[in-house]
């Protein structure tokens, strides 16, 4: 409890006050309204501009280059093993989508916990969102040198080594992985509309390009291929789900749009479910005409292998061209949406007094806010130019399951504290949906590397540091006297 000065000013709260203290639903809707002054976003993105978003986040190159990876895992019914995966992150997206129609701000599972389980879980949610999104759009942005060197060879062309690679792979600059992050930059700093234009634009491109490889592969179907179907047993299908589960994540991408979307306690529940149903009936299409193509046995040690199956299939280098291109364009738009969802949440954390107030400032003109994107943008673009991410990149696993696990107990924490708010949208099944959910992140969780584990508890002792160093002292949630902080949940049910 806070207490008086002799000068007449509060004391700090003890930490572990502060830790705990709930912003209220009401209050944040309140604050997404002016931004604390800092400039207003935008209402622009519909249904199907916030459903592309989320598929833009998700379907990425994994589709492209899973397979390899995965079929000698699973054997022919590795198409089993994207439907559990699939199953299994739906049960994340259903608590993803009731807490947005009650949470329609920017901040994500950030602003869901902050409402639930008080500022500490929120700050330890919010940089793991930090790790997820940042660093894991600049390991995909890595991936550009490659593919547009694929697409370069069917001209006879070839990016130098020393702008193919940064130094880890040995270059000096990773220029293709750099320029698509600046693009992206510019185009987000234009304005939110804009972006999603494009963004629509090349998701439709590149799901007509999964759609045309399963057509072209069903022409040389053949159903031996399917026998034996578990030739791995049960274990090997579950464990190819284990890895293919990465493939969704970025589903919620969605839920950072609350302020911009036109009717968001609508829209946004419908965008996250509609975005794993498109993503899970591509998956398993290619899936099940991969192998109808080519005998399980051929994946192994296989790169690329859809581009591969379609160039054999056909014997066009245009084909090899349109997949390459496809790729690149597969990297472009996870690069748009997950630096979208970054600049979201890290405004939301700015707006709460978390993190510099830089990152809250909206522009008039384009209504985004426009200083943080390039910041983040530019630092984004450095370290997918320049800098080794090694196991940093896998331990934004670790930080995505974490907050979807967060997500779960959030529904869980709000149905049993405000049954009687509205809700616009329900997890079916309550409660079994969102324990499953956090049961899988914590499954999941629990069977990557230890190497991974100890890479991310060294990245929550820097979010640690910079609580205490710099956002405990200006939290604006912490700076409420006791009747403030009462007086800001009036409104909650």
């Amino acid at each position: 409890m806070q207490t008086t000065t002799d000068t007449g000013q509060r004391a700090p709260l003890r930490l572990g006050q502060q830790l705990k203290r709930q912003k209220s639903i009401s209050s944040m809707a309140r604050e997404a309204e002016d931004n604390g002054g800092n400039g207003k976003m935008r209402r622009s993105l519909g249904l199907m501009q916030l459903t592309m978003i989320s598929v833009g986040a998700t379907m990425g190159t994994g589709i492209l280059v899973v397979l390899g990876a995965t079929v000698p895992v699973a054997g022919p019914a590795i198409w089993i093993s994207f439907v559990l995966a699939g199953v299994t992150a739906l049960f994340s997206a259903f608590s993803y989508a009731e807490m947005a129609g009650m949470v329609p701000v920017s901040g994500s599972s950030y602003s869901y916990t902050y409402a639930t389980m008080g500022e500490g879980i929120a700050w330890v949610c919010g940089w793991c969102l930090v790790l997820e999104y940042a660093v894991s759009v600049a390991a995909v942005a890595v991936g550009a040198g490659e593919y547009v060197n694929e697409a370069l060879h069917t001209l006879g062309l070839e990016i130098p080594t020393a702008l193919a690679g940064g130094p880890s792979e040995g270059g000096v600059v990773n220029l293709p992985a750099l320029i698509v992050v600046l693009l992206a930059t510019l185009l987000l700093a234009r304005g939110a509309k804009e972006s999603a234009i494009v963004n629509t634009t090349v998701v439709i491109i590149k799901t007509c390009i999964l759609v045309f490889f399963s057509i072209v592969a069903f022409t040389a179907f053949d159903a031996g291929n399917f026998e034996p179907l578990l030739p791995m047993g049960a274990a090997g299908v579950t464990g190819a789900a284990s890895i293919v589960f990465f493939s969704y994540i970025g589903f919620d991408a969605a839920s950072t749009a609350g302020e911009e979307a036109i009717n968001p306690k609508r829209d946004l529940p419908k965008a996250i479910l509609l975005s794993m149903i498109i993503v899970t009936v591509a998956y398993v299409l290619v899936a099940v005409s991969a192998i109808g193509a080519r005998d399980w046995t051929w994946f192994e040690g296989t790169e690329a292998a859809l581009v591969q199956i379609i160039g054999e299939l056909t014997g066009q280098s245009w084909i090899v061209l349109l997949f390459a291109i496809a790729a690149v364009l597969a990297i472009a738009s996870v690069v748009l949406t997950v630096l979208y969802g970054q600049t979201r949440i890290l405004l939301t954390m700015s707006r709460d007094g978390l993190v510099p107030a830089i990152f809250s400032r909206v522009s008039r003109r384009t209504g985004t806010p426009v200083a943080g994107t390039f910041i983040t943008g530019g630092i984004v673009a450095i370290t997918a130019g320049f800098i080794p991410l090694g196991a940093l990149a896998e331990a934004t696993s670790i930080g995505t399951l974490f907050a979807f696990a967060l997500v779960g107990v959030s529904v869980i924490y709000l149905r049993r504290k405000q049954p009687h708010a509205p809700r616009t949208y329900k997890a079916p099944l309550y409660p079994l949906t969102p324990i499953l959910g956090i049961g899988a992140c914590l499954f999941l969780m629990a069977n990557l590397s230890w190497h991974t584990w100890l890479v991310f508890g060294i990245w929550m002792m820097v979010g640690v540091g910079l609580y205490l160093g710099y956002g405990r002292s200006r939290s604006r949630l912490g700076a409420l006297s006791k009747a403030q902080y009462i007086e800001s949940h009036t409104g909650d049910s």
